[in-house]
């Protein structure tokens, strides 16, 4: 199964790190395989700005409806504060959470999650001179349905210190929503990079 498509013209400075399968959730006869793509900021110091996008094959096959979403929602973000937890985000809360329009016109309202937390660091970041501490960050995490669900979110730091060339946390928020709301399924004949 590939994974979604991320639009080759929201990834400028971006760069793939990871393309996995893998299945989050079995329950007797019901499974959940996700095929995620994910990215980091090529030109950002520690702890850099990640995105992602999955793709879930329901099986047996069942279309998206109100009980299956919010199964997949709760999943979704007790799945994201694990991979927070994997890149040394601690202390994370949520914040809030509200709807946004998704550009795949097929797609429904994806509901879009906030979270705060703190990134372990320590010198080996890159981080001019600072040792061990704490950078404050936000992730988003959406979640929505066409015909299958679709996640994408990602995380970025909130400390000014962390962006260079004019850049701060307002303009990674933009570029990562941005990002989420490009996500689409794959097309046929679609290479991986967003390209037909």
């Amino acid at each position: 199964m590939d994974p979604p498509v991320v639009p080759a013209d929201r990834l400028g400075g971006w760069r793939r790190v990871a393309e996995t399968t893998d299945r989050p959730f079995v329950a007797g006869p019901v499974s959940v395989t996700a095929s995620t793509v994910r990215y980091e900021r090529s030109d950002a110091p520690g702890p850099r700005p990640f995105c992602f996008a999955s793709r879930l094959r329901i099986r047996p096959e069942t279309a998206p409806n109100v009980a299956l979403t919010r199964l997949v929602e709760r999943r979704a973000r007790e799945g994201f504060r694990d991979r927070l937890a994997e890149r040394d985000v601690e202390a994370v809360e949520r914040r809030g959470d509200r709807e946004i329009a998704i550009d795949d016109p097929d797609a429904s309202r994806a509901t879009l999650w906030t979270f705060r937390g703190d990134c372990r660091t320590d010198a080996a970041d890159g981080r001019d001179g600072e040792g061990a501490g704490a950078v404050p960050v936000e992730a988003l995490l959406a979640v929505w349905a066409t015909d299958e669900y679709f996640l994408a979110g990602g995380a970025y730091p909130l400390d000014a210190g962390a962006y260079s060339d004019g850049r701060g946390p307002a303009d990674a928020r933009r570029e990562l929503l941005g990002i989420v709301r490009g996500v689409r399924p794959p097309a046929r004949g679609a290479n991986r990079d967003g390209n037909e």
